[in-house]
């Protein structure tokens, strides 16, 4: 089964872009680097989020900024942006209609799968990309001590 890394994607690129908001050379080959996937997939997802509305970019400058103060950046939003109509959890459609399992199990995990969809998303509300950073900063100087300047901001 394939699933998508597009909300771990582009939260990584928001907290990437909130880490080196003084920098002039945020591109997407750099983030592209970071992620380990393709600058192609980087613009796109950075399009959702300049869509939504939670970061800014201008053509042909490398300094991609923030919309809002991490404070005020939930993964609901990120999780909107990147996934608009996307459901966490899919019934499977394709089954078989002559079967008792396979005639009725979308009726019966539709109901699951709505009521737990909801739940995930009222628990992406209450996390923040603050909260997000904060995380990383602490593993971050844990590891190596000299990135506590780099991220002491969100420590």
């Amino acid at each position: 089964m394939r699933y998508s890394t597009q909300l771990s994607d582009a939260v990584h690129i928001l907290a990437y872009i909130a880490v080196f908001s003084e920098s002039d050379t945020v591109t997407s080959d750099i983030l592209a680097a970071s992620i380990e996937t393709n600058p192609t997939n980087v613009r796109k997802i950075m399009g959702k989020l300049r869509q939504h509305g939670l970061i800014h970019t201008v053509n042909g400058r490398p300094k991609p900024t923030l919309s809002r103060p991490v404070e005020d950046i939930t993964l609901y939003d990120v999780f909107i942006s990147v996934n608009e109509d996307t459901r966490l959890i899919e019934v499977d459609d394709h089954t078989n209609p002559r079967c008792i399992i396979g005639a009725n199990i979308q009726q019966a995990l539709e109901k699951e799968y709505a009521r737990l969809q909801q739940a995930a998303e009222n628990e992406m509300k209450q996390v923040t990309l603050a909260d997000v950073l904060r995380s990383i900063s602490t593993s971050a100087v844990n590891t190596d001590p000299e990135n506590a300047e780099i991220v002491a901001s969100f420590l």
